[in-house]
């Protein structure tokens, strides 16, 4: 604690050890009561190694300590006011903790051992291994109920650490919990797993960022002293203790002998109180070992001789914690041994082991997600919004107040945005964008947008932010509509996608009554949060059930920039893309991101939305809207001809998608082109197919489909959506590709040479001059 800064801190710390001389006082309740947790967590660790031998269940035995940590901040934490408590944690234990905290059946587990569990929700196409299973319960405590969930969690360990503070942060918000008093977040770290992954030094530094904090989080380090096979601290850290990463925040750390049951439940105490007291994040290393292999079908001294005979001599912490409590004479040999035997039958019985949970209570904050079950993606959803209404929202959003100096150049775009909500000029992107984000808030949806630059926007677009140039100060006009409205909030986030991202998907699984939206600086940086991406956002639905309507707004655009500032990598989320489990959309207009963005929220189809947004586009001639296309309409998933060129003469359709659309309608119409027609794919998943084919069948005397795209023919969407346009046209048509070659990086770092292959492959688009090294004829 001596790397803490503050003095009162300090002090609070120092009081709380040296007043006991480091000696908890512990009655003789509080003495059955840690016998009584320590014999659940050996008792269901025993019975299932003899039931299910040699099955994978990640055993806690040898950190058997966690399960009174977690009872007890349950408990304690509910008698000071505690009403909700979220639970992150990796595969060491959490069976354990499903069965002795959360209160699941033990017949449930079981049917989950020998294979016959069904899933509890019609959403899970692929279920998941019951050790990444989450669960949530009610449990009485002194205080009061508790809500208690444990969530979800992939394989990659740490993962779940932002994600479980999102959940809480929408959380705390639906209970008006702004300091972090009612909701508590816990997560339980494998000491390697803390030391190596980078997320978790993410997660630290958001703890106490204004968007992203919650009020101070209990970390339970289950020390082990080895991860996989690698015990040697040398192989395994570049510092003395593997919770040193936390000093960076500044965090107090506990170290407590696992196998001291008294020491624990002290530092535990401590450590909650720490928390309430002062709203930062505190660690609890409790140091233990792993009596069996990293899983129960492993060798463990195939790589650690010595350890394991040492740990193979070692009495558990229970038979140790047990005979002092003989030895003092709080227990007799009869009331361990009947300890023992009550559990064990508890569990062939199949009843519940825990404490007793309460089912059935219906929490004025709890979600109902059944409204959000069984929507399909084209649903029908009006998303237009009253002329009028439109333009007053639009005049209030630029009523700016006299004492906010705004910078010039951003004076000047507020005036274009007042032309362009009384209809004297034609709408761009950012304006739509905001008038999208304040029509929601008008309909009682809050918006949540975060992002690296999100405020202002990485491309000087967005302009939700202005800064007073006077004082500094922000002023926030989406936050500023009327008396009462929804919350708008807007945060220009920490140098990080994985945490954020993996934050703002915990977010949004919590609460899907909010517009949740994360922003890439650049699209092409997404990949470094591709883990989330991944095991969340495009297969938490199949395998776990969850929703979640998370927005992810990636820009994206062949503009010369070179390889990382080119391409969001469409390829990678439509090869992700199956059972309709995100959707992909490239849409080309202000309009379109306006109803985009607006039928999210409208319709109940709560599913990620991933969106390649443009850069150039953001201030192109071309690209804009009149205030008309806002108040009516919807989202086009598929944008038809809008030059008046007659079907009848048409001879070949170019479809694309995004930025080159532009480009590819500016070189026809200089070269007065009338055998072409130009189609919009505005949405790549889930796949129009529908409304492809109406506009596919207005050529009649069409029978060439060219698939144009900036990107190498093995990125973008050819690859992903060929066989779907085949299925669009009948056999008498050919369907050629054109775009730049395959290639290894997404695009070129020289702008002429950028310039010209984009010029190439218009042309090849409009001519159908067809590079047969490149393209043949695709066969079905």
């Amino acid at each position: 604690y001596m790397h803490i800064t503050d003095t009162k801190e300090k002090r609070w710390i120092q009081k709380r050890i040296e007043t006991c001389q480091g000696i908890p006082d512990i009655d003789n309740d509080n003495k059955r009561w840690l016998l009584t947790m320590l014999t659940a967590a050996e008792g269901i660790e025993k019975f299932l190694h003899t039931k299910y031998v040699g099955q994978k269940r990640f055993s806690l035995e040898g950190g058997e300590s966690l399960i009174p940590i977690l009872d007890d901040l349950i408990q304690h934490g509910g008698a000071r006011g505690i009403e909700e408590i979220v639970i992150g944690m990796a595969h060491r234990g959490r069976l354990n903790v499903l069965t002795n905290i959360l209160g699941k059946p033990p017949s449930e587990i079981f049917r989950e051992f020998e294979g016959n569990n069904k899933p509890s929700n019609s959403q899970m196409s692929s279920g998941d291994v019951k050790y990444h299973m989450g669960f949530s319960t009610d449990v009485d405590t002194p205080g009061g109920i508790v809500h208690v969930a444990l969530g979800f969690n992939p394989s990659h360990l740490e993962i779940i650490n932002p994600v479980i503070e999102g959940s809480v942060r929408a959380r705390q918000h639906r209970r008006g919990d702004h300091i972090g008093d009612k909701v508590l977040p816990i997560l339980i770290h494998g000491d390697a797993a803390f030391a190596g992954q980078g997320v978790v030094m993410e997660t630290l530094n958001l703890s106490q960022a204004r968007g992203f904090s919650t009020g101070g989080t209990v970390h339970i380090v289950i020390n082990n002293q080895i991860g996989f096979t690698t015990s040697n601290p040398l192989d395994a850290r570049s510092t003395n203790n593997c919770t040193d990463v936390a000093k960076m925040v500044q965090a107090p750390i506990f170290h407590v002998n696992g196998d001291d049951p008294e020491a624990v439940l002290f530092a535990t105490r401590m450590a909650f109180d720490y928390r309430q007291e002062f709203h930062r994040d505190i660690i609890i290393d409790l140091i233990c070992y792993r009596r069996h292999g990293h899983n129960e079908a492993d060798e463990p001294a195939v790589t650690q001789p010595e350890m394991y005979k040492k740990i193979r001599r070692h009495t558990p912490t229970r038979a140790l914690y047990a005979e002092k409590l003989i030895s003092q004479g709080t227990i007799t040999p009869e009331e361990s041994k009947e300890m023992v035997e009550d559990y064990r039958s508890s569990l062939e019985q199949g009843r519940v082991v825990s404490r007793p949970v309460l089912c059935g209570l219906k929490s004025m904050f709890s979600v109902n997600w059944k409204v959000y079950r069984n929507i399909a993606w084209d649903h029908p959803t009006d998303t237009g919004y009253d002329r009028k209404e439109l333009t007053e929202l639009a005049l209030k959003m630029l009523d700016i107040p006299e004492d906010v100096e705004l910078h010039a150049r951003v004076q000047k775009i507020m005036q274009d945005r007042r032309k362009m909500a009384m209809g004297d000029q034609l709408i761009d992107w950012g304006f739509a964008e905001n008038l999208a984000y304040a029509t929601l808030i008008k309909e009682g949806y809050p918006i949540r947008l975060s992002g690296q630059d999100s405020g202002r926007g990485t491309f000087f677009h967005r302009h939700a932010v202005l800064h007073n140039q006077a004082t500094g100060n922000p002023y926030i006009p989406l936050q500023n509509l009327f008396e009462g409205q929804a919350d708008f909030v807007v945060i220009d986030s920490l140098l990080s996608e994985e945490a954020v991202l993996g934050f703002e998907y915990g977010y949004a699984t919590a609460e899907p009554n909010a517009l949740t939206l994360w922003e890439a600086q650049f699209g092409d940086f997404a990949n470094g949060a591709q883990v989330v991406i991944d095991q969340f956002i495009t297969s938490g639905g199949a395998k776990w059930g969850l929703h979640c309507g998370l927005v992810m707004l990636l820009p994206h655009g062949y503009e010369g920039q070179g390889p990382e500032h080119s391409s969001a990598r469409p390829e990678r989320y439509l090869q992700l893309c199956a059972e309709q489990n995100i959707q992909v959309c490239m849409p080309t207009t202000p309009a379109q991101v306006y109803h985009m963005l607006r039928r999210q929220m409208i319709r109940k189809y709560r599913h990620p939305l991933i969106v390649m947004t443009p850069k150039s586009l953001l201030r192109h001639k071309l690209a804009t809207s009149t205030l008309e296309s806002l108040s009516e309409g919807g989202f086009a998933t598929v944008m038809d001809e809008i030059d008046e060129i007659n079907p009848d003469e048409v001879e070949r359709l170019v479809i694309c998608s995004g930025k080159v659309y532009y480009d590819l309608l500016e070189a026809r119409r200089s070269r007065g082109m009338k055998e072409v027609a130009i189609l919009r794919m505005e949405q790549l998943y889930p796949f129009p197919r529908h409304d492809l084919a109406n506009i596919v069948g207005r050529y009649p005397n069409a029978r060439t489909m060219i698939w144009c795209q900036e990107e190498p023919q093995n990125q973008g969407a050819w690859d992903q959506i060929k066989h779907k346009l085949f299925a669009v046209i009948n056999s008498e048509w050919n369907l050629y590709f054109v775009g730049r070659p395959t290639a290894a990086a997404p695009a070129v770092g020289s702008s002429k040479e950028h310039i010209n292959e984009q010029e190439t492959l218009v042309d090849d688009a409009l001519n159908a001059n067809i590079n047969q090294t490149m393209n043949r004829r695709l066969l079905r």
